[in-house]
């Protein structure tokens, strides 16, 4: 039975509101203007809320996106679930739809610097008091593939429309401004083919490590995996499935892991020997081995500025003679990594990759 107790619970909690249509799977090439549509979530300014047939999911280390908060959900049609391969990777049914709302903390004086999780409501809402929303990206599974759609939300908020072409906004964050950028549908697309040669789009976020973790749902903390089993969401789930350190709480993990995870999630897609940048020869999957092909020692590969003049991609012991630390700590568009997705710098992720290749023995 695919509606949960915790979803009966959420309907009882929001007074039995039936306002919401039923989620709805459109035509590819004729995506609705509006988001609301989709029937996936509903705000009117003060509360934003799933439909109950839409389970939010939270990841172990999630992708940088400027300070941005995320709200991540998955729905899938009656009587179909989803896989776990061998790899990890989760092999979604047509007709899937995953969303992730991008939202900021919010006060009179602007966005808020925070780097953690979202944070829902008890009632399992987005308080729009403390939050503010920019944009809904969907990921739809059809026939012949997945397909992307960016949506901006109003300055009302309480409905996001289509932005095909992308769109730019001007934000004060933490009393600095800078511009956000929300990708067009190409871009969407660039980041999440992690095979280029078959130039197919694929989640780049939901695997069986990073799923592999607790969640508070609104009838308690239940682990994501048990939870996705007992929804129907999945058809099985093998036994010691891996865990992605947490970011969140990497102060509670080694060293060696937090940094390995964080290359992965934002580095990974794009540096891997299938990936839109393979002819880096840098693979920084999470799986591959820390040598020259990860980068140690390895000298550049045409990038130009984005070298520094350093000589290494990875110099062990030696951070600041690190390419890969000077295209993080980069926020000029010719020179940073990763160069899509972010306009500012990670303070914490550079962090943690200057103290890990700190700690890395060797010499060159």
């Amino acid at each position: 039975m695919r509606l949960a107790t915790a979803t009966l619970i959420a309907l009882l909690l929001s007074a039995c509101d039936t306002s919401q249509p039923p989620v709805r799977v459109h035509d590819p090439d004729k995506p609705p203007a509006r988001l609301s549509d989709w029937g996936l979530m509903a705000a009117d300014g003060n509360r934003l809320r799933l439909n109950d047939s839409v389970v939010p999911y939270e990841l172990n280390t999630p992708l940088f996106s400027d300070y941005a908060l995320k709200l991540r959900s998955v729905w899938m049609p009656a009587d179909a679930a989803a896989s776990i391969q061998e790899n990890g990777d989760i092999a979604f049914p047509v007709g899937t739809i995953l969303s992730k709302t991008f939202h900021y903390r919010y006060s009179g004086s602007g966005f808020q610097k925070v780097d953690a999780e979202a944070a829902l409501e008890d009632d399992g809402a987005l308080n729009l008091a403390a939050h503010r929303i920019v944009e809904t990206r969907l990921l739809v599974h059809y026939d012949d593939g997945w397909r992307a759609f960016p949506y901006v939300w109003n300055d009302e908020q309480n409905e996001a429309s289509l932005a095909i072409a992308g769109a730019q906004f001007d934000f004060l964050l933490a009393g600095d401004s800078f511009t956000y950028i929300v990708p067009d549908m190409n871009q969407c697309a660039s980041c999440h083919t992690p095979d280029h040669a078959a130039k197919s789009i694929q989640p780049i976020g939901p695997k069986a490590r990073q799923l592999n973790r607790e969640f508070a749902y609104v009838d308690g903390v239940r682990h994501q995996l048990d939870y996705w089993l007992e929804a129907g969401l999945l058809n099985s789930l093998p036994l010691n499935t891996p865990r992605l350190a947490r970011w969140a709480e990497r102060d509670q993990e080694s060293l060696d892991d937090a940094a390995r995870a964080y290359l992965d999630v934002n580095c990974a897609h794009c540096h891997n020997p299938k990936g839109a940048a393979d002819t880096s020869a840098l693979n920084l999957n999470l799986g591959a081995p820390v040598d020259r092909g990860f980068g140690i020692c390895k000298p550049p590969v045409a990038v130009g500025r984005g070298s520094g003049d350093r000589p290494y991609d990875i110099f062990p012991g030696e951070p600041d003679d690190s390419i890969l630390l000077f295209r993080m700590e980069h926020d000029d568009p010719a020179i940073m990594m990763p160069e899509l997705g972010r306009a500012m710098a990670h303070d914490e992720g550079v962090a943690v990759i200057r103290d890990w290749i700190g700690t890395l023995p060797g010499d060159c």
